[in-house]
C-alpha cells in the first residue's frame, strides 16, 4: 500500500508554480514500447524452450516492476497535490486513481504466471499470460494518452519543478534500493531505455542537459555495452524494434 504524502496546500513548495513536466513523455514512450514488445516476445518462446522463456521471463519481471514503480511514484508525489491546487481537475484524477487499480489488479493476475511458464515454456500456458499481457497494453496506452491530454497541463501550471523532480529522484531511490532484486543491471538498462526514447538527432544534446558528466562519461565507457549486451539477448536475430 502507498503511504500518502501530507496535503502540500495550496502553494508550491520549494519554487513558484510552474514546471516542464515534458520528460514524462518520454518515459511513457518506454512503457508503450515495453508493453507493445513483450506480448511478442513471450508468443515467439517455442514450447519446451525453457532457457529462453527464463530469459524473457526475468525483462517481463523487470516491466512488471517498473510499472509498478512509476505508478506507485505517481501515486505518492501527484494526486493529492492536483487536487489541493486545481479542485475543477479532481475528476480527471479519480479517473487516473482508478485506472492505476486496474493496472494493478491485471498485474495482480500476470504475475503469478510469470514462474510457471517461465520453468516449464508451456504452450498454452505462454499463450494464456500473453493474451493478459496483451490485455494490460492495451489498459495501459489508453491510461497513457488519457494522462498526457488530462493531467500534463494541470502538472505544468500548478507544481513546481523542484516537487516534479521529486517524482524522479524517488524513482531513482527505490530503483537503487530494489537493484539487488533483480539479475540485471538495471540503472544501465533504465539508462539506455530512456536514451532509446529521444530521437538520436536529439540524443547528445539531451545528454548534455540531462545528465551529470560522470554519467555521460560512463555510459558509453560501461553502460552501453551492458544495455546493447540485454537488447542482443532479447533480439539475437533481428534488430531492436525501434520506439518511433
Amino acid at each position: 500500500m502507498t503511504t500518502k504524502l501530507p496535503s502540500s496546500g495550496g502553494s508550491p513548495e520549494g519554487g513558484t508554480a510552474g514546471c516542464d513536466p515534458s520528460g514524462l513523455f518520454l518515459v511513457h514512450r518506454i512503457f508503450r514500447w515495453l508493453y507493445r514488445q513483450l506480448p511478442i516476445l513471450v508468443r515467439e518462446v517455442r514450447p519446451g524452450d525453457a532457457a529462453r522463456a527464463g530469459l524473457v521471463g526475468i525483462y517481463a519481471k523487470l516491466d512488471f516492476s517498473a510499472l509498478h514503480l512509476h505508478h506507485e511514484t505517481e501515486d505518492l508525489l501527484l494526486w493529492d497535490r492536483l487536487t489541493t491546487r486545481r479542485p475543477a481537475c479532481a475528476l480527471h484524477v479519480e479517473q487516473m486513481r482508478a485506472q492505476h487499480g486496474e493496472v494493478s489488479e491485471q498485474l495482480a493476475r500476470l504475475e503469478p504466471q510469470l514462474a510457471p511458464w517461465a520453468e516449464t515454456a508451456d504452450a498454452a500456458r505462454r499463450d494464456a499470460f500473453a493474451a493478459d499481457i496483451e490485455h494490460l497494453r492495451d489498459t495501459l496506452l489508453a491510461h497513457l494518452g488519457q494522462e498526457e491530454d488530462d493531467i500534463l497541463p494541470v502538472v505544468a501550471d500548478v507544481m513546481s519543478q523542484p516537487e516534479w523532480d521529486q517524482l524522479e529522484t524517488h524513482t531513482r531511490s527505490e530503483l537503487m534500493a530494489r537493484r539487488k532484486e533483480f539479475p540485471r543491471d538495471v540503472m544501465s538498462l533504465q539508462l539506455g531505455l530512456l536514451l532509446a526514447s529521444v530521437p538520436e538527432a536529439e540524443r547528445d544534446a539531451w545528454m548534455r542537459v540531462n545528465l551529470p558528466v560522470p554519467i555521460r562519461v560512463l555510459y558509453p565507457l560501461l553502460m552501453k555495452r551492458r544495455y546493447d549486451a540485454a537488447m542482443r539477448e532479447l533480439y539475437p536475430d533481428r534488430p531492436v524494434p525501434s520506439m518511433f
